[in-house]
């Protein structure tokens, strides 16, 4: 999400005030997991769907505003797609090795 924000092409399209929040968002969201890494599963999903609440009505009212434009077809809709996967995984995944 961080990372989505300070895309340029997206940073534009935001007003100063929703980025804000989102960048607050993300950064409360980091202090939280460095304080708590020993936290349950549940405490973890709970963390990001509160960011997840957050950022998404404001990612998707960016793209609803937006949407009349050419650049705003496709590729917007999938940069969205994988900012949204990215922020709302579970983390790495770690493959198994023998």
């Amino acid at each position: 999400m961080r990372n989505t924000i300070k895309d340029e092409k997206i940073s534009s399209k935001l007003p100063a005030d929703d980025k804000k929040k989102v960048e607050d968002a993300v950064e409360a969201a980091i202090q939280w997991l460095d304080g708590n890494q020993l936290a349950e599963v549940d405490e973890f999903e709970d963390k990001m769907k509160e960011l997840e609440g957050i950022c998404n009505p404001i990612i998707a009212k960016m793209y609803q505003g937006g949407a009349g434009g050419p650049d705003m077809g496709g590729g917007m809709g999938a940069d969205g797609a994988s900012a949204s996967g990215g922020s709302g995984g579970a983390g790495p995944k770690i493959e198994e090795v023998d």
